[in-house]
């Protein structure tokens, strides 16, 4: 008798722990296994951790498992490995992390193959029309499956009674009708790439020399390029080689937008050996896909996040593109990093992790500085020039106060105008770029550039319209907003919050026989709207890309070249220590957009606060210039990655409740850090209500810690994990350790 552990599939952490079943005779069971299982009164569905002999268990308590899903494991060995270690890191249960493994819909059997009759002459042609010489339809049928097997759908096109027809025909032994699985493939343009891969640079060339040391080895590597200096021809280049070796590789994107691009530019290379997966496919698409990477067909796999778990078998390289996104952070439980897993996947398979990006963030940066643990440490690789002998782009600072000085109080500059104009009498094409990141806006004087920031921690505050106040998502602290410039004493007091929709408007205005496309959350909600829209730009059929982020990355229009920066304030005054970051990052991700072919590239960035280091830094597209000074801010501030912020989100239906639950909570963390002497680890512990009070009809508190990183943190946020389990009537409480945004 064999015996199976299983992990049940139910969302509870008193079920995190595996039971025990007897396998049927006869049944193979696997390791990976997804089974159905009795459970309680109910039938349920599990994953099969482990089999064995033997057991510790009574058998006489045991039950058989019920079937077997599918016929081929669900999970591979090294995604239970990989389970276990998530399962750890970010406190969820096994069940948790290997539902975020498979598509959603392939639990309970939401989502099968699909597939249709069809029919084949196995006669024949002059037999099969002998057979049918009576039966005018019959003998249509025979005469169009002479050219090979048609569905029966196709053959409804040609005889009305198709079915019948085929049915007597099988009788009679002339044909054969079987089912043919279909295949839902997402739409895949690679129209215009080439399938060839061109020469490479010696940058791109020595790039791959030290990838090669690493084929069998793995290693951890960070690839800094700047924008058109070939990084795509590096991780193609480097998949080819795993595919010579049998292996396989992933590629993460952090936009669904670039996906169609980048997915285009490897199938156009690798063909049917590619895959897609992103959560804006079809259920039957996801399952489809799914199904050819665990079946082998598919060896390349390109997606967002989730694609991080996409079932390759024996995978030599995950390649995680623009690294420094946020994107690569989960917003759900499990709140993974899709870095993480994918370094600890490699880990597994000894592969070869590579990140890259011509802004890398400050921490992965940082890592492949000396002094660096093992166990941390990146390999920086770099690629310093364009392909080609290409120029970057030359960029220009708009001071917005001088315009407003000089009687323009509109939102785009003389500049500004003056290049579009240019740039659409030429016939080539414009990108104008605002970013509305984040829910609130910020208090700006229009006559000098001042904003409004905390005194304790240098970072913006945010006006909360509520309560008409504006506070430090950092320490609490709050004021009421000035009805004067407390530094030049002006009234153009302005709660700033242009967005896309009048930037188009705009734009249009200006120029009312040019097409403008607005790329942004409200234009992309349909299906395949993201790549509807870049194609239609692509060919020519608009003159101006409008957009969000969604255009500040990875993207390629050889017909632009001209990029406007409309409010790089918008970013920077964000209450978020990262703020400089993400808009150095920004900024210099999207002027990489301009002059990628033989035109040259011109950047324009409309500012109030011309002299702030990441707009200089990002002006002359310097990032180690940026890296260096953002580096000795935050080791002055002592923000990450020199301290950890670790935050309890508290929330609830009855804001009381979750006040109170945060309220109680932060005492007991500060009494237990007393009682165990970790205090000296923590900075401070501060609790309040968080930054966007009610979202999605929960009032929301939250406790924000900020510890030394070179001290205990694992201990105090053992701690705040205590305090996560806790079981509280009407209130969820979650653990975030330096989150992607504060709100």
């Amino acid at each position: 008798m064999r015996f199976a552990k299983v992990a049940v599939d139910l969302n509870a952490q008193a079920l995190d722990r595996p039971f025990t079943y007897i396998i049927p005779e006869g049944l193979e069971i696997r390791p990976g296994d997804m089974v159905r299982i009795p459970f309680g009164h109910r039938t349920i569905e599990g994953f099969v951790l482990e089999t064995d002999d033997e057991t510790d268990v009574d058998e006489g308590k045991l039950k058989p498992i019920s079937a077997k899903v599918g016929d081929e494991s669900i999970i591979l060995p090294e995604l239970l490995e990989l389970a276990s270690f998530m399962r750890q890191k970010y406190l969820c249960t096994m069940a948790d992390a290997l539902r975020a493994m498979i598509p959603a819909q392939m639990r309970m059997g939401r989502v099968r193959e699909k597939s249709q009759k069809e029919a084949r002459l196995i006669l024949p042609v002059e037999e099969a029309l002998a057979l049918a010489s009576r039966a005018p339809a019959q003998a249509k049928i025979v005469s169009a499956l002479s050219n090979g097997a048609k569905l029966l759908t196709e053959l409804s096109d040609i005889v009305p009674a198709a079915s019948s027809a085929c049915a007597a025909l099988a009788k009679k032994g002339a044909i054969e009708i079987n089912e043919r699985m279909l295949r839902r493939r997402p739409p895949v343009s690679d129209a215009g790439r080439s399938a060839f891969d061109p020469e490479l640079t010696q940058d791109q060339q020595n790039v791959i020399a030290s990838l090669t040391d690493a084929l069998d080895t793995g290693g951890r590597f960070l690839l800094y390029g700047v924008t058109g200096s070939g990084k795509t021809e590096v991780y193609i280049k480097l998949i080819r080689m795993l595919l010579e070796k049998g292996r396989g590789a992933i590629v993460l994107v952090p936009e669904i937008a670039l996906t169609p691009q980048t997915v285009g530019w490897f199938h156009a290379r690798f063909g049917d050996l590619s895959a897609v997966i992103h959560s804006r496919l079809s259920s039957g698409e996801r399952y489809d896909e799914w199904q050819r990477i665990r079946r082998g067909e598919a060896r390349v796999v390109i997606g967002a996040r989730s694609a991080v778990f996409a079932p390759v078998e024996n995978p030599g390289a995950i390649i995680i593109d623009e690294e420094h996104e946020g994107a690569y952070l989960s917003e759900k439980h499990p709140r993974y990093d899709a870095r993480d897993i994918a370094a600890e996947r490699m880990r597994l398979s000894k592969g070869i992790l590579l990140l890259g990006s011509a802004t890398p963030s400050i921490s992965s940066f940082m890592r492949t500085m000396p002094k660096i643990r093992p166990e941390n440490k990146l390999t920086l690789l770099e690629m310093d020039k364009r392909v080609l002998g290409r120029e970057m782009p030359a960029c220009e600072l708009v001071d917005m106060r001088l315009e407003l000085a000089n009687g323009n109080k509109g939102i785009f500059s003389g500049a500004l105008v003056k290049a579009l104009k240019d740039c659409m009498t030429g016939g080539k094409q414009a990108m104008l770029f605002i970013n509305r990141r984040g829910h609130s806006t910020f208090v700006n004087c229009r006559a000098c550039g001042y904003v409004v920031k905390c005194e304790k921690c240098d970072v913006t505050m945010t006006y909360h319209q509520n309560r008409e106040m504006l506070v430090c998502h950092y320490c609490a602290s709050e004021q009421r907003p000035p009805e004067v410039c407390p530094k030049c004493k002006s009234r153009f007091i302005k709660y700033f919050g242009a967005g896309t929709q009048r930037i188009e408007e705009e734009a249009k205005k200006l120029f009312p026989d040019r097409r403008v496309l607005r790329m942004d959350m409200d234009t992309t909600a349909a299906k395949d709207s993201h790549a509807d829209i870049l194609d239609a730009f692509r060919r020519g059929e608009a003159d101006i890309l409008v957009g969000t982020q969604m255009i500040a990355k990875g993207l390629d229009f050889p017909n632009v070249t001209l990029v406007g920066v409309v409010a790089a304030d918008t970013t920077l005054n964000l209450p978020d220590y990262r703020s400089a970051e993400r808009t150095f990052q920004l900024i210099t991700q999207v002027a990489g957009r301009a002059g990628r072919a033989d035109s040259p590239g011109r950047v324009i960035i409309q500012t109030y606060t011309p002299e702030h280091y990441a707009l200089q830094c990002a002006l002359k597209q310097d990032y180690r210039a940026f890296y260096h000074t953002e580096v000795a801010y935050r080791r002055r501030s002592l923000y990450p990655p020199y301290t950890t912020i670790a935050r309890l989100l508290f929330s609830s239906e009855d804001g009381e409740c979750a006040g109170k639950a945060a309220s109680e909570c932060a005492d007991e963390l500060r009494q237990s850090f007393a009682d165990k002497r970790l205090m000296q680890h923590v900075l401070s512990v501060q609790e309040g209500q968080a930054p966007i009070k009610r979202l999605k009809g929960e009032e929301r508190y939250e406790i924000l810690v900020k510890l030394y990183t070179a001290g205990e943190p694992e201990a105090v946020i053992g701690e705040m994990e205590n305090i996560e389990r806790k079981q509280i009537d009407n209130v969820r409480i979650e653990l975030e350790i330096n989150p992607a945004n504060m709100f």
